[in-house]
């Protein structure tokens, strides 16, 4: 169990902590490395490549607390690979995020505590004075519309230069709102997780 709670002992609204685990979650996964795949019209199923073994793990363990059973391989590339067997209750997040070959962010789409809690196992660390949350340089179209979702959820966030596609957070006050949306950390995945006391992350 996690909790979100802010100063005042009430939960926010957006929390992790406000609903209960549902399979919608895993859209936050698609922020970052995640892809939907079809079967057909019958199923659909979500993988994802990680940089870490221990993300693939956690993320497996937090697919099944949403009743999504997940096996943890190895991708073509050799990183570490989630992924989910085919599913027909995957059917709406594949239909909502894939255009043809292409991944989309869904009209209207809305982030909360959960999604950004997925993100956060699959692609987010700490770095200095902020947070790092990757976006899957495949599908461009989709950043500037991640950061106006993350922005909608109170959390500002500027694309960082450089060859990655990385959105950065920054400020203690947004870094402690973070926390409070996605919870505390899963075992093993503390290295995920926003930090209040600057980071180094190791050369």
């Amino acid at each position: 169990m996690f909790y979100s709670v802010r100063v005042d002992g009430t939960i926010s609204l957006f929390s992790a902590e406000a609903s209960g685990p549902g399979l919608a979650d895993l859209a936050g996964v698609l922020c970052g490395p995640g892809r939907m795949t079809g079967f057909g019209r019958t199923a659909a199923r979500l993988s994802a490549v990680v940089d870490e073994p221990w993300r693939a793990g956690a993320l497996a363990r937090e697919c099944r607390r949403r009743g999504a059973e997940a096996q943890v391989s190895a991708a073509e590339c050799g990183r570490p690979l989630v992924r989910t067997p085919f599913r027909v209750d995957l059917l709406p997040l594949e239909q909502r995020w894939n255009r043809g070959e292409e991944k989309v962010l869904p009209e209207g789409f809305r982030l909360d505590g959960a999604m950004l809690r997925m993100w956060a196992l699959a692609a987010g660390s700490p770095q200095g004075n902020g947070y790092l949350l990757a976006l899957d340089p495949e599908a461009p179209e989709t950043h500037e519309r991640l950061i106006t979702a993350l922005a909608q959820l109170g959390v500002p966030a500027k694309a960082q230069k450089g060859e990655e596609a990385l959105l950065r957070v920054t400020g203690r006050r947004r870094l402690a709102h973070v926390l409070e949306l996605i919870g505390d950390a899963p075992a093993g995945a503390e290295p995920a997780w926003p930090s209040l006391v600057p980071v180094v992350r190791a050369v």
